[in-house]
C-alpha cells in the first residue's frame, strides 16, 4: 500500500489549507456562532475543491478535511462530501448523477446525512419508476399508494439505472448535523436502505444544540417522500466510508489542538523556564502526536483500500475507534496543557475540544466500535 498523494491530491490539500486558514480567524470563527459560514462555503465550492472529490476519492477527501479539521471550519464540507458527492457518485443512478452532483459541487445542494449502525425510520415504496411529489419531473403528478412493505424490499432491490423508486418514510431524527445549511438529507430506513429526502418535505425541523457548534437540527419525517439511492449493499459502503472521512476529520481537529498546546507551552514560562521544557508537558505532547498519526493512518489505509476497491469496512471500522478513543485523549490533552485558559470558552482551544467530544460522539462510542469489530473477527469476517 502507498499513501503518499498524488499531485493532484496534494495540490488540493494545499489550496484548501490556504483558503481556510485565510478565512476560518478566531474572530470569525466567533462571529459565525453555530451557523455556517456561508462565504467560506461559496469560495470552496468556486475553487473547485468539493467537485474535485470526485477525482480525488476518499483519500483526497480525508486530506481536505484534515486541513477543516485543523482550524474546525464552519462549513459542512464533510457532510456534503460525503452524504451527497461521494454517495451519489458511487450508487446513484445515470440520471441521479447528473441532475444532483453539479449542484453538490458548485454548493447549490448541500447533502447531510443520518446514517447510523441501527436506522429507525420505517419507509414503504411504490413501484420502480413511479412518480412522486418529491421528483422533479413529476412535481404535479399525484402521488401513488404505497405499496405494501412487504414487497418494499424486492422492489428496491430491483433498482435499475434508469428507473428511480420513490417511498415515504415516517420517523423522528433527534440531531441531524448542519441540518440548517441543508437542501437534502441521506437517510437508512430500518432495512439499511437509503433515501434522499428534501428538507423542505419534511414534516417538521427545528434546531438543536450539540457540544460543537455544528448548526444543526431535529428533523421529523411523517410520510415523506423520499428517492432511493443505491441497492443492495449501498448502506454497508456508506457508513464505512463516513467512518474514515470523519475520523480524518478528527485526525486534523487533533493535530490543531495539539499545535496550539505546542504554541502555548513554548511561549508561557514557569519559574524562568518555558512549560515545553518540563517533562511531564513533554510526555503528554508525545503521547498525544502518537494518538493522532495513529488515527491518522489508519484513515489513510480505509481510504487507500476504498479508492483501490479492495475491502475496506473493518479498516474503516478501526480508524473509526481510534478517532474516538484517541481523539478524545488528544483534546483533552490540548486543553489541559493550557491550563486554566484552556477552560474558557472564549478560548480557541476550546473549539478544538467541543469538535474532538462531537466526533468521537457522532463516530460511536469506543467501546460499541470495538465490540463490533471484536464480533467480525469472531466470525471471519475481517478483510485482508
Amino acid at each position: 500500500m502507498d499513501f503518499t498523494p498524488t499531485e493532484e491530491q496534494s495540490a488540493a490539500a494545499d489550496l484548501a489549507a490556504r483558503i481556510l486558514g485565510d478565512h476560518s480567524t478566531h474572530e470569525r470563527l466567533a462571529a459565525a456562532g453555530t451557523g455556517s459560514d456561508a462565504g467560506l462555503w461559496k469560495e470552496l465550492c468556486a475553487a473547485g475543491l468539493v467537485g474535485a472529490v470526485a477525482d480525488t476519492g476518499l483519500l483526497g477527501l480525508v486530506l481536505l478535511l484534515e486541513e477543516q479539521g485543523r482550524v474546525t471550519a464552519q462549513v459542512p464540507f464533510a457532510a456534503s462530501c460525503v452524504y451527497g458527492l461521494l454517495a451519489v457518485t458511487a450508487h446513484g443512478s445515470p440520471e441521479q448523477r447528473e441532475r444532483l452532483l453539479p449542484g453538490i459541487a458548485d454548493g447549490t445542494v448541500v447533502v447531510t446525512g443520518a446514517i447510523s449502525d441501527a436506522p429507525a425510520l420505517s419507509a414503504s415504496a411504490p413501484l420502480p419508476g413511479s412518480p412522486s411529489r418529491s421528483s422533479p419531473s413529476a412535481s404535479s403528478s399525484p402521488s401513488p399508494s404505497p405499496s405494501p412493505s412487504s414487497s418494499s424490499s424486492s422492489l428496491f432491490s430491483s433498482l435499475s439505472s434508469s428507473r428511480s423508486v420513490f417511498g415515504t418514510l415516517t420517523g423522528v431524527l433527534p440531531a441531524v448535523p448542519w441540518l440548517r445549511e441543508a437542501t437534502h438529507v441521506l437517510v437508512a430506513d430500518d432495512r439499511r436502505r437509503l433515501w434522499l429526502v428534501r428538507t423542505a418535505e419534511a414534516a417538521a425541523s427545528e434546531p438543536v444544540e450539540l457540544t460543537a457548534p455544528w448548526s444543526a437540527g431535529r428533523l421529523t419525517l411523517d410520510g415523506t417522500p423520499g428517492e432511493a439511492l443505491g441497492a443492495a449493499g449501498a448502506y454497508e459502503d456508506l457508513l464505512a466510508t463516513a467512518r474514515t472521512a470523519f475520523a480524518g476529520l478528527q485526525a486534523g481537529v487533533c493535530a490543531g489542538s495539539l499545535a496550539r498546546a505546542v504554541e502555548h507551552t513554548n511561549a508561557r514560562e514557569q519559574f524562568g523556564q518555558p512549560l515545553a521544557a518540563r517533562q511531564g508537558v513533554q510526555l503528554r505532547a508525545a503521547d498525544a502526536y502518537m494518538d493522532i498519526e495513529a488515527i491518522r493512518v489508519t484513515a489513510y489505509e480505509a481510504a487507500w483500500r476504498r479508492d483501490e476497491g479492495l475491502p475496506y469496512a473493518t479498516h474503516a471500522l478501526t480508524a473509526a475507534w481510534w478517532a474516538s478513543e484517541a481523539g478524545r485523549r488528544v483534546v483533552h490533552t490540548g486543553q489541559h496543557l493550557h491550563g486554566g485558559a484552556g477552560a474558557d470558552l472564549g478560548h480557541p482551544v476550546h473549539r478544538h475540544f467541543l469538535w474532538g467530544r462531537q466526533l468521537d460522539a457522532y463516530l460511536g462510542c469506543g467501546g460499541e466500535l470495538l465490540q463490533e469489530l471484536g464480533e467480525l473477527i469472531a466470525n471471519g469476517k475481517v478483510e485482508t
